[in-house]
This record gives structure tokens, sequence and C-alpha cells, in this order.
């Protein structure tokens, strides 16, 4: 997990950084694409809408499920700009770290004033 909690470290300073550069209000999909950039451009590997497949019944289905950040095969971003951030946002979080066996998780809102205010860990305990 000291590697999860080194990534998030990370992730969570270029998130600030962004979130000061351009501020709340904007569509999830900006600070998706500008903190996939931050990340890249510092070296981590990251992919943005990583497939996740749903195995059921023995089989690999493939029925949409995108991670919005995945950073070195081990950390999920969930993103988010929401008004308030509510429990299901939470429990989709939890659900893409039990199907993707990783630990750990950030869930991060970006439409707050204080990006600090809008992140939080999830733990997967499987």
């Amino acid at each position: 997990m000291e590697l999860e909690n080194s990534l998030a470290t990370k992730v969570i300073g270029f998130a600030i950084k962004v979130h000061k550069e351009i501020g709340p209000g904007l569509l999830e999909s900006v600070y998706k694409e500008c903190l996939f950039y931050e990340l890249k451009k510092s070296g981590l590997f990251v992919e943005k809408e990583k497939a996740l497949p749903i195995f059921y019944d023995g089989v690999e289905l493939e029925c949409g499920y995108r991670l919005d950040l995945f950073v070195a095969n081990r950390l999920i971003i969930e993103i988010k700009s929401v008004k308030e951030m509510n429990d299901i946002y939470l429990a989709q979080t939890l659900t893409y770290l039990k199907l993707s066996e990783c630990k750990l998780g950030l869930l991060i809102n970006f439409n707050v004033l204080l990006l600090k205010d809008g992140i939080k860990r999830v733990i997967n305990e499987y």
C-alpha cells in the first residue's frame, strides 16, 4: 500500500495544481483531460477511460465500465464535478476497486472552492 499512497500524494498535488489553475464549475471532462495531461507530463504511467471488464458466470463481459484515470496499474481516480457528493459515487469507486482488485482509489470532486474538501480516499479491504 506504500506505493499506492505515494502515487495518491502525487496525484493530489497535480489535482490541486489543476484546480488552482482553472477553478471550479467546469465539466468533469475538462478536469479529467487536465489531470491526465499533468500526470503524463510528470512521467507517470496513466491510462484514461480504461475499460474495466465484468466477469459473470465465468465469462468476460464488456459492459462499458471505464475508469476515469488509472495510474501505474495501481491507483483508480474517479473524477466528479458536482454540487455535492453522493454516497453512490463512493459506492461506484469502491466497486471499481473490487472489480480491478486495486487497493486504493481517489474520488475527486473539482466543483468545490478548496479542492482538499473534494478529495476522498477510498480503500478496498478485499
